[in-house]
Order: C-alpha cells, then sequence, then structure tokens
C-alpha cells in the first residue's frame, strides 16, 4: 500500500497535462497514471526488455536505451518533467545524469533509497549493511553501483548548478518534512536548472 501512496505522492509533484520523460520507468505504471488520472503524455526509458514489454501492453510509449549513453536522443527542454524514480543509485555518471535531466526537461524529480535513514545507521553501527524495504539487497548481490543520503543530495544539487524547489522524505507512505535525513527511507528532489 504504502509503494502505491508513494507514487500518487510523487505524481502530484507533475503538472496536469505535462509532457513527461520517464527514466527507469520500470513497467510503466507511473507513466500509465499520469495519463490516466493527470492527462500527461510522454515516454519511458527502460532497459529491461521484461519492463519494455510490460509498458507496450500498459499502451505506455516507452524507448529501451541504456541511461548511460545519455539523453542526447533529446533536445533542450523537450519535456515540461524529467523524472528519475529509483535510477540513481543504478547510475555510473550521477551528476552528468541529474545536468542532463535539467537540460531536457524544465523540471526534474528524483527519487532514491536514503541510506542515512535511523535504521541504517543503527545496522551499520552494528558492523553489517541494511537490507530494508528501500534497499531490500545483501550488499554481494545489489543492483546499486552507490547508495546516497537525503543530505548527500542536497550538496550534489548545488555542485551541479541545480535549484532545489521541493524536498522532502517517504517512509511508509507518508511524507518527511522535518528531519527527512533522520527520518525517511526515501529522499524526493524536485529541481530546475538554476
Amino acid at each position: 500500500m504504502s509503494e502505491r501512496r508513494d507514487m500518487e505522492i510523487i505524481a502530484d509533484l507533475v503538472p496536469a497535462g505535462s509532457r513527461v520523460l520517464d527514466l527507469g520507468c520500470g513497467k510503466g505504471e507511473l507513466l500509465a497514471w499520469l495519463r490516466q488520472h493527470k492527462r500527461c503524455s510522454g515516454y519511458g526509458i527502460e532497459i529491461a526488455d521484461d519492463n519494455v514489454q510490460a509498458c507496450v501492453k500498459r499502451g505506455v510509449n516507452v524507448i529501451q536505451l541504456n541511461l548511460e549513453e545519455g539523453l542526447a536522443l533529446f533536445e533542450d527542454h523537450s519535456f515540461d518533467v524529467v523524472l528519475q524514480l529509483d535510477t540513481l543509485q543504478h547510475l555510473r555518471n550521477t551528476a552528468h545524469m541529474l545536468r542532463e535531466t535539467a537540460r531536457v526537461g524544465r523540471i526534474g524529480i528524483v527519487s532514491f533509497p536514503n541510506f542515512a535513514h535511523w535504521p541504517n545507521r543503527v545496522r551499520v553501527a552494528g558492523g553489517r549493511m541494511p537490507v530494508t524495504k528501500a534497499l531490500p539487497y545483501e550488499w554481494y548481490d545489489t543492483p546499486n553501483i552507490r547508495v546516497g543520503t537525503f543530505a548527500d543530495f542536497e550538496v550534489l544539487a548545488g555542485k551541479t548548478g541545480l535549484a532545489v524547489t521541493d524536498s522532502f522524505g517517504l517512509q511508509n507512505g507518508q511524507v518527511v518534512r522535518r528531519w527527512p535525513n533522520l527520518l525517511a527511507s526515501v529522499a524526493v528532489f524536485r529541481f530546475e536548472r538554476a
């Protein structure tokens, strides 16, 4: 239930009627929801064959592309909103992809597991890597290339020329605005080019 609520909270950040690019769109659930509930249009970018097929079955426009190759096929401000939900931790060149997101879209929205969430801190203090709902893999079989924190992203945004226009955490389907670096398992940021 909280995953569905998290999706709706993030979808609320997308203005109605927007042209949306969803990077790492998975099976296209969010794009389908935005199309149905907010009259949005756009494309998903996905690399996994099974997810591409699921998008097609949903009627979601999808391009099979490795995000590590960048977004050169899109012109500046081709989209109103570019989403990077649960993708940053899988990318090698995070700063470059954030700049590309701000170039291609007027608004960027990212979400990622917040490694500084207090249960993760406790687990690391005990000498072990955390395994949680937001970080569900053991350290040796994770698809994540890196982990980051809410506070780390604030610093990275400044270094990459992004202006954060909203930020909050998510925990069990609830928005966390007070101490999100400590109290939220997922970090969410909306930004524009500075």
